[in-house]
């Protein structure tokens, strides 16, 4: 019964060599030409304002609450449309049930303003 897992560990053992020799060959042939430049902090291309442990707006939460909001109803409306016929009218009624309840989610970032961003 082991043997039917040889493959899979000969896979894994390949990947494993071939990405520690890959890292060694990065370090060993790499160029190394340090200056004050590269070990300044990097943000897209800017420099950075401010310390890391500046305080976030509410809207920078809200605007993530949303994506989970919107994230959610995705992955769950997915295997709905995929069993769409299996499901029924019971299947019918849930999906509906739950879109509402996203949609009164969506309507309270709506109200707070989180969709406005100043």
């Amino acid at each position: 019964m082991l043997e039917s897992y040889y493959p899979i560990f000969l896979m894994l053992g390949i990947a494993v060599l071939f990405s520690v020799v890959m890292l060694k060959a990065s370090t060993l042939f790499g160029p190394k030409r340090p200056t004050d430049e590269k070990y300044t902090t990097y943000e897209s291309g800017m420099e950075p304002v401010g310390q890391a442990r500046d305080r976030f707006s509410v809207k920078f939460y809200m605007v993530g609450v949303l994506f989970i909001l919107f994230d959610i109803e995705l992955v769950f409306l997915f295997p709905y449309a995929v069993n769409f016929y299996e499901l029924g009218l019971f299947g019918f009624v849930v999906i509906w049930i739950f879109l509402a309840i996203q949609l009164i989610g969506f309507i309270y970032e709506w109200k707070k303003g989180a969709l406005e961003w100043d």
